[in-house]
């Protein structure tokens, strides 16, 4: 008799969390190391663990600037934003945020074992509280601040 792979269990249940709440990239993401599990090419692991996160910041960072850089947002609206208290307000939390992250990549790298209950509670909050998938680093930033670790 066969054993269960409890790994690709969880995989799916999460990818099926994922379909379930609309959210695509952990669905996607799911079913790509699900993949690579059948697929055994346990050699990616290694390598998208040490290199997943910085990659992923990359793209995110590129889809964010594109505006700037296709000309959708001049240089103007830009210079702009230090004239009005909301936009300055908005630096102020873009500037949080980013510090919420830096703190949760750091909790991420020092704790994996959180990893896998911030993506079940983000796939959760979207799922049952009408939430939008910002993503586990923000929450493992704001969880480092609750549990006092960084």
């Amino acid at each position: 008799m066969n054993q269960i792979d409890i790994t690709s269990l969880l995989l799916l249940l999460l990818a099926a969390l994922g379909i379930f709440s609309n959210n695509m990239p952990i669905t996607l993401a799911m079913i790509v190391l699900l993949l690579l599990r059948v697929l055994h090419m346990h050699y990616m692991f290694p390598w998208l663990e040490k290199y997943g996160l910085t990659i992923g910041i990359i793209v995110l960072t590129i889809g964010v600037m594109t505006p700037v850089a296709s000309g959708k947002i001049s240089i103007q609206t830009l210079w702009s934003s230090f004239l009005h208290w909301k936009s300055l307000l908005a630096i102020g939390v873009g500037i949080l945020v980013a510090w919420l992250g830096g703190r949760g990549a750091s909790l991420m790298s020092s704790q994996p074992t959180v990893v896998a209950g911030l993506l079940i509670g983000t796939v959760l909050g979207v799922a049952f509280f009408r939430g939008v998938p910002v993503g586990p680093l923000i929450a493992a930033g704001i969880l480092s601040l609750l549990i006092g670790k960084m």
